[in-house]
Protein backbone atom coordinates (compact mmCIF):
# COMPACT_ATOMS: atom_id res chain seq x y z
CA UNK A 1 0.00 0.00 0.00
CA UNK A 2 1.32 3.42 -0.95
CA UNK A 3 1.80 5.96 1.82
CA UNK A 4 0.63 8.85 -0.33
CA UNK A 5 -1.18 9.25 -3.65
CA UNK A 6 -0.85 12.59 -5.41
CA UNK A 7 -3.30 14.03 -7.92
CA UNK A 8 -4.04 17.29 -9.70
CA UNK A 9 -1.04 17.68 -11.94
CA UNK A 10 -1.36 18.66 -15.56
CA UNK A 11 -0.46 21.04 -18.35
CA UNK A 12 -1.25 24.73 -17.88
CA UNK A 13 -0.15 28.03 -19.33
CA UNK A 14 1.95 30.54 -17.42
CA UNK A 15 -0.19 32.62 -15.08
CA UNK A 16 -2.78 29.89 -14.53
CA UNK A 17 -3.46 27.89 -11.37
CA UNK A 18 -3.48 24.26 -10.27
CA UNK A 19 -4.39 22.54 -7.03
CA UNK A 20 -2.53 19.40 -6.04
CA UNK A 21 -3.90 16.91 -3.55
CA UNK A 22 -2.12 14.23 -1.54
CA UNK A 23 -4.24 11.44 -0.10
CA UNK A 24 -2.57 9.65 2.82
CA UNK A 25 -3.20 5.98 3.56
CA UNK A 26 -3.45 6.83 7.26
CA UNK A 27 -4.34 9.95 9.21
CA UNK A 28 -2.35 13.01 8.20
CA UNK A 29 -2.12 13.77 11.89
CA UNK A 30 0.16 10.75 12.23
CA UNK A 31 2.95 12.78 10.63
CA UNK A 32 4.86 15.51 12.44
CA UNK A 33 5.06 17.39 9.20
CA UNK A 34 3.94 16.94 5.63
CA UNK A 35 4.57 18.87 2.51
CA UNK A 36 5.55 19.07 -1.11
CA UNK A 37 8.86 18.67 -2.89
CA UNK A 38 9.54 18.99 -6.59
CA UNK A 39 12.15 17.84 -9.04
CA UNK A 40 12.67 19.48 -12.39
CA UNK A 41 14.50 17.71 -15.24
CA UNK A 42 18.23 17.67 -14.57
CA UNK A 43 17.87 19.22 -11.13
CA UNK A 44 17.87 17.95 -7.57
CA UNK A 45 14.69 17.49 -5.59
CA UNK A 46 13.85 20.60 -3.58
CA UNK A 47 11.36 21.47 -0.89
CA UNK A 48 8.43 23.60 -1.99
CA UNK A 49 6.20 23.91 1.07
CA UNK A 50 5.69 22.20 4.40
CA UNK A 51 2.97 22.13 7.02
CA UNK A 52 3.32 20.76 10.52
CA UNK A 53 0.86 18.85 12.60
CA UNK A 54 0.01 22.18 14.24
CA UNK A 55 -0.49 24.03 10.94
CA UNK A 56 2.82 25.91 10.91
CA UNK A 57 3.78 26.44 7.29
CA UNK A 58 6.95 27.28 5.41
CA UNK A 59 7.69 27.97 1.75
CA UNK A 60 10.58 28.09 -0.62
CA UNK A 61 11.43 31.67 -1.57
CA UNK A 62 10.63 30.91 -5.21
CA UNK A 63 6.98 30.10 -4.44
CA UNK A 64 6.19 32.28 -1.41
CA UNK A 65 3.16 34.44 -2.10
CA UNK A 66 2.01 32.22 -4.98
CA UNK A 67 1.62 28.77 -3.42
CA UNK A 68 -0.40 27.78 -0.35
CA UNK A 69 -0.16 24.48 1.49
CA UNK A 70 -3.09 23.31 3.61
CA UNK A 71 -4.40 20.18 5.24
CA UNK A 72 -7.74 18.51 5.85
CA UNK A 73 -7.19 15.90 8.54
CA UNK A 74 -10.79 14.70 8.28
CA UNK A 75 -10.05 13.65 4.68
CA UNK A 76 -6.44 12.54 5.34
CA UNK A 77 -5.38 14.95 2.63
CA UNK A 78 -3.02 17.86 2.15
CA UNK A 79 -3.22 20.32 -0.69
CA UNK A 80 -0.97 22.65 -2.62
CA UNK A 81 -2.73 25.58 -4.25
CA UNK A 82 -0.46 26.96 -6.95
CA UNK A 83 -1.32 30.35 -8.44
CA UNK A 84 0.42 32.44 -11.07
CA UNK A 85 2.37 29.45 -12.28
CA UNK A 86 5.63 30.08 -14.08
CA UNK A 87 7.61 28.07 -16.58
CA UNK A 88 10.22 27.35 -13.88
CA UNK A 89 7.53 25.63 -11.78
CA UNK A 90 7.54 22.75 -14.26
CA UNK A 91 8.50 19.62 -12.31
CA UNK A 92 7.31 16.40 -10.79
CA UNK A 93 5.73 17.27 -7.45
CA UNK A 94 6.08 14.78 -4.62
CA UNK A 95 4.08 14.52 -1.43
CA UNK A 96 6.27 14.03 1.64
CA UNK A 97 5.74 13.13 5.26
CA UNK A 98 8.20 13.01 8.13
CA UNK A 99 8.42 11.69 11.66
CA UNK A 100 11.25 11.70 14.16
CA UNK A 101 11.96 8.56 16.14
CA UNK A 102 14.46 7.73 18.86
CA UNK A 103 16.57 4.62 19.02
CA UNK A 104 16.58 2.69 22.26
CA UNK A 105 19.24 3.55 24.81
CA UNK A 106 20.90 0.23 24.11
CA UNK A 107 21.19 1.33 20.46
CA UNK A 108 22.57 4.75 21.31
CA UNK A 109 19.41 6.72 22.01
CA UNK A 110 19.93 9.10 19.09
CA UNK A 111 17.10 10.63 17.10
CA UNK A 112 16.55 9.92 13.43
CA UNK A 113 14.05 11.01 10.81
CA UNK A 114 11.77 8.73 8.82
CA UNK A 115 10.67 10.01 5.43
CA UNK A 116 7.63 8.93 3.43
CA UNK A 117 7.08 9.72 -0.26
CA UNK A 118 4.44 9.55 -2.93
CA UNK A 119 5.21 8.64 -6.52
CA UNK A 120 4.70 12.18 -7.77
CA UNK A 121 2.48 14.10 -10.14
CA UNK A 122 3.74 16.02 -13.16
CA UNK A 123 3.11 19.74 -13.49
CA UNK A 124 3.98 21.29 -16.83
CA UNK A 125 3.77 25.05 -17.34
CA UNK A 126 4.01 26.35 -20.88
CA UNK A 127 5.41 29.82 -21.44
Amino acid sequence: QEDFVESGGGLVQAGESLRLACQASTSTYDYESMGWYRQAPGKEREVVATITRYDDTSYADSVAGRFTVSRDDAKNTIFLQMNDLKYDDTAVYYCHGQNTERRSLSEGGDFYDIHYWGKGTLVTVSS
